[in-house]
C-alpha cells in the first residue's frame, strides 16, 4: 500500500485532494470532474449516515450497491447511472493506477439499466417563437440571439461554447476555435445568418463595462455561465409561451436538422466531435421517425406504378 493514504483518509478526501489533479491532467472537462467528485462525496455521505466505512480500503461491493439502490429510489435511474460511472472510474484509479486498494469492489458490478429516451428536438415553430423574444437592440437580446443561433447552427456542447474566449472568434474568416472533450481542438464554421448575429453581439460587447474581459460571453455581473444560459432559456421560453427546454436540446436539434437535410454520417461525426458510431446513433434517434416519414414521402415508393 502507498504511504499517501492512512486508515482515516476518507474516499472523498482522497478524491478531491489527489484524484482531481489526475483528472485535470487527463484533460477531463470541469463538468466531468464535478460529476465524478459528486459521486465520491455522495457515497462518502451515505456511508457515514448508515454506519458504513469511508476508508476506500474497507469499502466493499455491498456498500456501493446499497448506495446506488438508495439513489435510484430517491432520484432516478439516469442519476444512478451517472454516479455509477464516476465511482467506477474512481475505484479503477485507486486499484489500477495508484495501487491504494488490494481489490476493486466494482470490478464485476454491472452498470444500471437506463431506459434510453430520445432527447426531444425543438420544433421550427418553437424556435421561431424563441428567436422572436430577442428582437430589439439591448445587450441581452443581441447576446441571447447570438448564443442561441450558434447553438442551433453549429451544434457545440454547452460547456464548449461557454468556455470560449474573445480570441477564439475570428470574424474575418468566420471560424471559431473550441476545445472539446479530452482537450481536443476543433473548429466551428457558422453560416452567414449565425455569424451575423454573433457579429452584432460583438459590436455591442465593445460598449460593455467588462469589455476588457477575455471571456466571450458576458452578463451584467461578469462571465455568462452555464447556469446563466439555463436561466436565460427558461425566461425566453416563458416569454415565447412554449415549454421550457434545456440547452442540450439545441445539439440534438442541430444533429436532426443536419441528418434530415442530407449530411452524411462521417461529416456529422466530425462536426459533432463524436468518436463512436454509438454516440452518432444516440443523437440520430431524437427524431428518427420524423426523418423516416419525410424520406418515405420524398421517395414515394410505388407511386409510379
Amino acid at each position: 500500500m502507498s504511504t499517501v493514504m492512512t486508515g482515516t483518509t476518507s474516499l472523498y478526501e482522497l478524491a478531491k485532494t489527489f484524484w482531481r489533479t489526475d483528472l485535470k491532467a487527463a484533460g477531463k472537462s470541469e463538468k466531468t470532474i464535478r460529476n465524478y467528485l459528486d459521486a465520491a462525496r455522495q457515497l462518502d455521505a451515505f456511508c457515514r449516515s448508515n454506519g458504513m466505512p469511508v476508508d476506500p480500503a474497507v469499502i466493499r461491493r455491498e456498500h456501493i450497491a446499497a448506495f446506488l439502490a438508495d439513489l435510484r429510489e430517491r432520484t432516478s435511474a439516469s442519476t444512478e447511472a451517472t454516479r455509477f460511472r464516476g465511482l467506477q472510474q474512481l475505484f479503477r484509479w485507486l486499484h489500477d493506477d495508484m495501487g491504494e486498494i488490494e481489490s476493486n469492489p466494482m470490478a464485476r458490478m454491472k452498470p444500471p439499466k437506463v431506459e434510453d429516451r430520445p432527447v426531444p428536438i425543438v420544433s421550427a415553430d418553437d424556435l421561431r417563437a424563441l428567436f422572436a423574444t430577442c428582437k430589439g437592440k439591448t445587450f441581452e437580446n443581441l447576446r441571447d440571439a447570438a448564443l442561441m443561433r450558434m447553438l442551433l447552427n453549429t451544434g457545440p456542447r454547452i460547456e464548449e461554447i461557454m468556455r470560449l474566449k474573445l480570441d477564439d472568434v475570428d470574424p474575418a474568416s468566420g471560424r471559431i476555435t473550441v476545445v472539446g472533450k479530452g482537450a481536443r481542438i476543433r473548429y466551428l464554421y457558422p453560416t452567414p445568418i449565425a455569424m451575423s448575429a454573433l457579429n452584432r453581439y460583438l459590436l455591442a460587447r465593445r460598449r460593455h463595462r467588462l469589455a476588457a474581459s477575455s471571456d466571450l460571453w458576458l452578463s451584467a455581473k461578469g462571465r455568462f455561465t452555464d447556469s446563466g444560459v439555463r436561466q436565460m432559456l427558461e425566461r425566453r421560453c416563458d416569454a415565447a409561451g412554449i415549454a421550457r427546454m434545456h440547452p442540450h436540446q439545441f445539439r440534438h436539434t442541430w444533429a436532426h436538422l443536419c441528418k434530415s437535410r442530407g449530411m452524411n454520417d462521417d461529416d456529422l461525426m466530425t462536426l459533432g466531435a463524436w468518436r463512436s458510431r454509438e454516440m452518432l446513433a444516440r443523437y440520430g434517434r431524437s427524431a428518427a421517425d420524423e426523418r423516416a416519414r419525410e424520406a418515405q414521402h420524398r421517395l414515394a415508393p410505388g407511386d409510379d406504378l
